[in-house]
């Protein structure tokens, strides 16, 4: 952010803030296509950042919406519904049901288990509406199903002409770096495309392969991500079977585009240590593997620091508990109340896994970078004791 954004944000400061650069969320899509094989389509996990769905909606190749609510969002962000992936390891009956009698558009829905197949198979049959559908296969957690529950629906898939089989989907986790995980995950998903092919004559069209690209949040990590993504293109392009690819990312497009801005509010010293309180903390600040703050992210201090004599801080955030400490032992040059911290790669799930509702604190800000370097707010500040006390 430019010094003139930041002062904008001041001048009308209303505590924490999200602020999500859409320039920056568009140049980090573009370099995943040139990084990866011709071809590839791109499926944007919702769940990473909401905010930003609408401002991928012709940018992205599909949408990843694991809810009713994720699905109302790209409905009102103008998600094309052809783009929808309709997903999640729960699916609400009356949800399903009423979105196949509705929205004949969706593009494709998930299978996660027999059961989930099954509310598939009634609602187009309910509605004779065509379905299609991936059969999503389990990495050993509740996501998922068997492969011999996945080569038995395809084995009867003419018991169901409704449906249409798609192909496979497989996600294992997030914050992958190995290449050699990455090989052996493709290498199963290979042979089970081919066994499924010469045992039942099935050919996938689709698979759809969440990678779990790595993000760096802290500093120090060592990291080539260019050459990361070469390698996993080589395996793209090696596989034996040759269906249409889909990756489903999600952090690896949105974390980059984001800051998250917090001040510090209190500052004082308690047996021999700097404490500095911030207004904002672990209720709206989350990477993923911070280990008990001891490591540090990337982050900008401002106003900028003359020089001089750095003091070890430890930053706090404003919750009542000794779990909110955002970065133990930082060292900072001439920390005093009203320095802004922004804190870097902000713009995948801090805004929806910290302990928002904890303590009853307002929900932060939510301001768009547009490319024209114009800030709009898109979200006031949310009071959640509305929903953490009764309603009258």
């Amino acid at each position: 952010m430019t010094e003139q954004q930041i002062q904008t944000l001041l001048a009308d400061w209303n505590g924490p803030a999200y602020v999500f650069d859409l320039a920056a969320l568009r140049e980090r899509l573009a370099f995943l296509r040139t990084s990866l094989p011709e071809g590839v389509s791109l499926c944007y996990a919702v769940k990473a950042n909401p905010f930003v769905a609408g401002a991928l909606a012709a940018e992205a190749d599909r949408f990843e919406v694991c809810s009713p609510g994720e699905y109302r969002i790209c409905q009102r962000e103008a998600v094309p519904p052809e783009k929808l992936v309709i997903s999640g390891v729960y699916k609400d009956p009356d949800f399903i049901r009423a979105l196949v009698r509705e929205n004949p558009s969706v593009g494709v829905y998930t299978a996660e288990s027999v059961e989930q197949f099954r509310l598939l198979c009634a609602a187009a049959e309910e509605n004779r509406r065509p379905l299609r559908v991936l059969l999503r296969l389990t990495a050993g957690s509740q996501f998922g199903m068997d492969e011999e529950d996945l080569r038995a629906i395809v084995a009867h898939r003419a018991d169901w002409p409704l449906i249409q089989l798609r192909g496979v989907q497989f996600f294992s986790g997030t914050q992958k770096r190995s290449p050699k995980k990455l090989r052996r995950e493709l290498d199963r998903l290979d042979g089970l495309l081919e066994r499924l092919e010469t045992e039942y004559g099935y050919r996938a069209e689709e698979l759809e392969y969440g990678t779990g690209f790595p993000v760096c949040y802290f500093q120090g990590e060592d990291f080539d991500e260019p050459s990361f993504l070469a390698e996993c293109a080589d395996l793209l392009n090696g596989l034996h079977c040759r269906p249409h690819i889909t990756l489903e990312l999600g952090r690896s497009i949105a974390a980059s585009c984001g800051q998250y801005l917090t001040r510090v509010v209190d500052a004082k010293r308690c047996k021999g240590e700097n404490y500095a309180i911030l207004d904002g903390g672990m209720n709206h600040l989350v990477y993923y593997g911070q280990t008990m703050a001891m490591r540090v992210p990337h982050y900008t201090l401002y106003p900028p620091r003359p020089a001089g004599a750095e003091e070890p801080w430890n930053l706090c955030g404003a919750l009542c508990t000794t779990n909110d400490i955002v970065v133990k032992q930082l060292p900072v040059r001439n920390l005093t109340v009203g320095d802004l911290f922004l804190f870097e790669n902000t713009g995948a799930y801090s805004m929806t896994e910290g302990l928002s509702l904890f303590l009853s604190r307002d929900l932060p800000r939510v301001y768009l970078l547009e490319e024209d370097g114009s800030l709009r707010l898109v979200r006031e500040a949310v009071r959640t004791d509305t929903v953490n006390g009764p309603m009258v």
